[in-house]
């Protein structure tokens, strides 16, 4: 069993340039403590990136990493989870699930925590992913993304907004353009954006009585894929609400289906 490491980082992304793959840089770096659970280390990271602070939680299998480096899971929480408590990040998916998923011990596990009053949006997360893979222990063709509710919301829009860079996602309960339910909640998904990932590999899930997001929503966007003839698989969970993704996330033929794909070329 490895020994996680619990990273706290908080980016401030200004002017910072997103290339398509994992780029060899070095963030400017100031750390101090950030209070977590007992057991795990604690760290705070600052860089540049877009104007509000976004902190996350890194964690690192023990051990040395194989040749071509760990993969990479990018976990998007739900819209309860938002604020300046990354315990709240714990609470659903990847992360409370290390010590039961095998397959979470072997990768990199990033789950930021969006903050209070705002909605995932693509520019940060791709800049976060920026900096973890950095390091030479990420492997640049296993990036997968996977999120629930606003969490699957946001897995859409970086398939829209970049779509060669992820090796296959996961989305759960979401949809693609909020504003449909929202009104004013402008994030600028399209849906003919979305189509240029048309070759990367989604398993996409929905409760088919949810009341939150309505199912809807996600197969809107899994219909206009299929038409474009991508290979895109969708569950629908009779009897089933908002929690579509305590089922999806511990049935372990999933985490094996999504490290079993690799993108075999570098992205665009």
């Amino acid at each position: 069993m490895r020994t996680l490491i619990r990273l706290a980082f908080v980016l401030v992304f200004q002017g910072l340039l997103l290339l398509p793959g994992c780029r060899a840089t070095t963030p400017d770096v100031t750390a101090r403590a950030f209070a977590l659970p007992a057991g795990h280390s604690e760290r705070v990271m600052t860089s540049s990136v877009d104007g509000k602070p976004l902190a996350y939680l890194l964690d690192v299998p023990d051990g040395e990493p194989p040749g071509s480096g760990w993969p990479l899971v990018l976990f998007l929480h739900g819209a309860g989870e938002r604020g300046d408590d990354l315990s709240l990040v714990m609470v659903h998916g990847p992360p409370r699930l290390l010590e039961e998923i095998p397959e979470l011990s072997r990768c990199v596990l990033v789950s930021p925590q969006c903050p209070k009053n705002s909605w995932w949006r693509p520019a940060p997360l791709l800049a976060l992913v920026d900096e973890v893979c950095a390091g030479s222990y990420v492997d640049p063709s296993r990036l997968y993304v996977t999120g629930l509710s606003m969490g699957g919301y946001g897995s859409w829009g970086l398939l829209a907004e970049a779509p060669g860079r992820f090796a296959a996602a996961v989305p759960i309960c979401g949809g693609g353009d909020a504003g449909r339910l929202w009104p004013g909640l402008a994030t600028g998904f399209e849906l003919e954006d979305l189509l240029r990932a048309r070759d990367v590999p989604v398993r996409a899930f929905h409760g088919e009585d949810d009341r939150v997001v309505p199912v809807g929503e996600s197969r809107l966007l899994v219909e206009a894929l299929r038409e474009a003839g991508a290979p895109v698989e969708f569950t629908v969970y009779p009897g089933v609400g908002h929690d579509a993704w305590t089922r999806t996330y511990s049935d372990p033929t999933l985490w094996s289906w999504l490290f079993a794909q690799r993108r075999e070329d570098e992205a665009p």
